[in-house]
């Protein structure tokens, strides 16, 4: 239970940080920050694993017409969630 416990905390502070950095590439103010943070923790329980938010992160880039690579979508989710490791150590 512990473990589950962990990695719940860490998922969260990992998509917490990739929230951060989108926010930022995206311009939002701080209070659209917090909101746009919920919005990726949401999608992150809609299916085991981190393809749904990569799916809605990638979707929200091309909303705002911003040209992302996948792979810097996914550094940046690998980077966010060694962050969060690093936490919790």
């Amino acid at each position: 239970a512990k473990d589950q416990e962990l990695q719940f905390k860490v998922d969260a502070r990992s998509i917490k940080y990739l929230g951060v950095w989108i926010s930022s590439k995206l311009g939002k103010t701080e209070e659209q920050k917090k909101n746009y943070i919920q919005e990726v923790i949401k999608a992150d329980m809609k299916e085991a694993g981190n393809e749904d938010v990569f799916r809605k992160v990638k979707k929200d880039f091309e909303i705002a017409s911003i040209s992302i690579d996948d792979s810097e979508i996914r550094d940046q989710m690998q980077k966010a969630l060694s962050r969060a490791k690093e936490d919790f150590k």
